[in-house]
């Protein structure tokens, strides 16, 4: 029997390592592992048998070519590593009940990085055209063989699979600038990238916060330019001074381990803005001829690269150095975030932008972006750019990364150049992956899995012509709000996954369901190999109506989670919910005080989300975290921060808006409560706003330091209480205020505004507690 596509099995749904599936297929529903790909095939034939993998089963490799060698030996040790199962490797033409990997001019699969992978009762046999379709054969091949996180061998069904990826890009950036990662935690990056069959790995190397790659000729870019001091260095855990840089030979062994795993890694050098660690290092490239600091602000810093003969020198020569330490066919030259104030104010800016004729500074910079293309394709390289090298024209082999959602994409590809789909926010990793008080640092709104896995590349204003131009789609992780690759792990993984399905996999053959019922299995893989996944989707949401539990002393409880998938298994007696615990079916009543603690499970057992807890009772839910008070009416900007720029842990963290420092707290009873407790925190304000500075709502304080005032029912409502901050020189960056609040009655909400002066620190909220007095016989 035959099932193809991939999806059309029937309504599969994986259950630990079992297919359970509609009566069609129940034939073919063996206990098997095809069912934990990730991406998904492009198509999959079941047949009848099965072939078992084990210690004695050897990997052949059927030709004289090189690259066959390594995808087996890169196959035993994914096994050994992974699954604890250890094959030899040995070359010969004709081995029964073998691995055999052939690279094959005659390979049923024709197209590039395809290939053809069948299990029999015989054997397992591999082959492709070229040698990334074999290298991505073998993934397959060993997601087959970890269906789970049993240790040994493995039995498969007899399965024909032909193969071949969506698109050509199937990108992941790295903002090495902001913070720094070594070469080890880049290459376990670059491992999860080629078990996810992604094959471009962009490299975000310069920016104002930092310049990470070492030029022979400008030795000052790395000495200097790698180099920032922090605020208030060497305080409350902060470095007296962060950076780094790869040198050389770094960059050459990074480039050449993406290689062996067929990623090609493209280098980004920005400009002509993000340039100031680049003038930090060297004044004269700038616009006004004096050095600035490297920067420890995130956002739209001023400094740009100058447009004379001197600096377009100097770009030549870093790119010469580039090219020779990068053989991609793609050089990435940001042209994004430049504003262009210094060009205005400069009459010799100016004077050279009317000796070109040109109108304005976007078309300078596109004059300036066309410059340093033709240079490029000179010595063999094509240009990459941000989608706004649009605004000022662009070089006619440039290819576009389309950011500010997919306007840009849809207008480069209408005019004729490539495009890669990157936009903010559906493909940005640094957007938190859940609303969850207890996610980490990122910005918001958040991008679900779903969001993720919903994205799709090819927009539909273009026709077939011009979608021709997608060359696929690429998740940017921006780091100023991850300073640890435990922090980059948490926010890529499993986001990965769906991207990766999105890259590969035939747009009919996606399936939400089916691939919530794949993730299991690849959590298992995550943990084998230690990486730090997310477990947001599908950890447990406790709500209940706050102000009528308060009111009644009982709330009914209804539990969730994002992805709307997996068993909740809750406890209401202190214990750790496990999957004999009670299984959420409908809303439930408790009587307070209680404890709800609740984890989500696939079926079969499989622990998907860590178990989360809510303590209900008359304290606990007159107290708020910060991050789950909402802004205040106006301005939805909102991020969630560390305590410092820097700090390394993953809690806590804090949800700021810079352009208005105030929240909400929710509306509650207020009889019988007195007193307001807050437990705050200045944070700094390292932020370059550009042109957005003048949104920055300031307030009037009444004390040296601002205050934090309370308002009744809304922003502009009775003032209940007033209280002000203290001094930052003198005090702690943690600091409780109390005061006495005014009688109240019936149900209020609250309003909290921090009024510091808005050329100081920061302050954020992070507790809000009313506390009522002793209850009266």
């Amino acid at each position: 029997m035959t099932c193809r596509p991939f999806r059309s099995l029937c309504g599969y749904l994986l259950v630990a390592a079992t297919l359970v599936s509609g009566p069609a297929c129940a034939a073919h529903a063996t206990e098997t592992a095809p069912y934990t790909l990730i991406p998904l095939p492009a198509r999959i034939d079941v047949g009848e048998g099965r072939f078992t993998v084990d210690a004695h089963t050897p990997i052949v490799v059927a030709d004289h070519n090189g690259s066959t060698r390594h995808a087996a030996d890169y196959l035993a040790e994914l096994l050994a590593r992974t699954r604890d199962l250890h094959l030899s490797v040995r070359h010969d033409d004709a081995v029964a009940h073998a691995i055999v990997l052939r690279l094959d001019p005659h390979a049923p699969v024709t197209a590039r990085e395809g290939y053809a992978l069948d299990v029999t009762p015989q054997g397992i046999q591999i082959s492709a055209r070229d040698d990334a379709g074999l290298f991505y054969g073998v993934v397959t091949l060993w997601q087959l063989l970890t269906p789970d996180a049993q240790h040994g061998a493995v039995q498969l069904p007899t399965v024909h699979i032909r193969d071949q990826p969506r698109f050509a890009w199937r990108g992941l950036m790295l903002d090495s600038a902001r913070h720094f990662q070594s070469v080890a935690e880049i290459e376990r990056l670059l491992d999860q990238m080629a078990q996810h069959k992604l094959n471009v790995f962009h490299w975000h190397l310069t920016d104002d916060q930092g310049w990470r790659i070492e030029i022979k000729r400008y030795p000052e870019l790395t000495s200097i330019g790698a180099w920032r001091t922090p605020p208030d260095a060497g305080h409350d855990g902060e470095p007296l001074r962060y950076g780094g840089f790869y040198t050389q030979q770094q960059i050459r062994q990074v480039v050449a381990y993406a290689g062996a795993r067929h990623i090609m890694v493209v280098p980004e050098i920005d400009m002509p803005g993000h340039a100031q660690a680049a003038v930090a290092a060297y004044p004269q490239l700038g616009v006004i001829g004096k050095r600035p600091l490297v920067s420890v602000d995130w956002g739209v810093n001023p400094f740009l690269y100058n447009v004379d003969d001197s600096s377009f020198e100097f770009i030549d020569q870093v790119l010469d150095e580039v090219m020779a330490l990068f053989p991609s066919k793609y050089i990435h030259v940001g042209g994004d975030e430049a504003v262009k104030d210094q060009w205005q104010a400069s009459p010799a800016v100016q004077a050279k932008k009317h000796a070109l004729g040109l109108k304005d500074e976007d078309a300078l910079q596109g004059w300036f972006i066309d410059r340093i293309g033709q240079y490029l394709a000179a010595h063999g390289r094509q240009l990459v750019g941000w989608d706004e090298i649009l605004d000022g024209g662009v070089p006619a082999d440039a290819t576009v990364m389309s950011w500010r959602g997919s306007k840009g994409a849809i207008k480069a590809a209408q005019q004729g150049h490539d495009v890669v789909l990157s936009p903010a926010p559906d493909l940005y990793f640094d957007q938190l992956q859940s609303d969850n008080v207890g996610e980490t640092a990122g910005r918001i709104p958040a991008q679900s899995l779903a969001h993720v896995y919903a994205f799709e590349p090819v927009p539909k204003e273009l026709d077939a012509t011009q979608a021709a131009h997608v060359l696929g789609a690429q998740a940017n992780v921006w780091t100023e709000h991850m300073p640890t690759m435990k922090h980059v792990e948490h926010a890529v993984f499993p986001r990965l996954d769906a991207l990766s399905e999105v890259d590969w996999s035939p747009a009919a053959s996606h399936d939400w369901n089916g691939f919530l019922g794949r993730l299991p299995a690849q959590f298992a893989r995550y943990r084998a190999q230690d990486i730090g996944y997310a477990d947001s989707a599908f950890a447990a949401d406790i709500k209940m109506d706050r102000a009528a539990a308060l009111a009644s002393g009982t709330a009914q409880v209804t539990l969730s989670n994002q992805a709307g998938y997996g068993e909740l298994h809750y406890t209401l007696d202190g214990h750790a919910p496990d999957r004999h615990a009670p299984v959420y079916g409908a809303p439930f009543i408790v009587k307070l005080p209680v404890t709800v603690r609740v984890a989500t499970f696939a079926a079969g057992g499989i622990e998907l989300a860590a178990p989360r807890q809510r303590v209900l009772d008359r304290a606990s839910l007159l107290s708020i975290d910060g991050n789950e008070m909402p802004n205040c009416p106006g301005s939805d900007f909102r991020l969630r921060v560390q305590p410092m720029p820097d700090a390394t842990s993953l809690a806590p963290v804090y949800s700021i808006n810079v352009f208005n420092s105030c929240q909400l707290y929710p509306s509650a009873p207020m009889d019988g409560v007195e007193t307001i407790h807050v437990e705050a925190v200045r944070l700094e304000r390292n932020y370059a706003l550009a042109h957005e500075q003048k949104l920055v709502m300031s307030r009037p304080h009444s004390t040296p330091f601002g205050e934090l005032v309370v308002h009744r029912d809304q922003c502009d409502g009775p003032v209940l209480v007033t209280l002000p901050l203290p001094d930052p020189a003198h005090s702690a960056r943690r600091f409780t205020l109390d005061a006495a609040l005014p009688a109240q009655q019936g149900k209020h909400a609250l309003c909290l505004i921090y009024t510091a002066p808005i050329d100081g620190p920061l302050y954020a909220l992070d507790r809000v507690a009313l506390i009522a007095g002793p209850t009266k016989p």
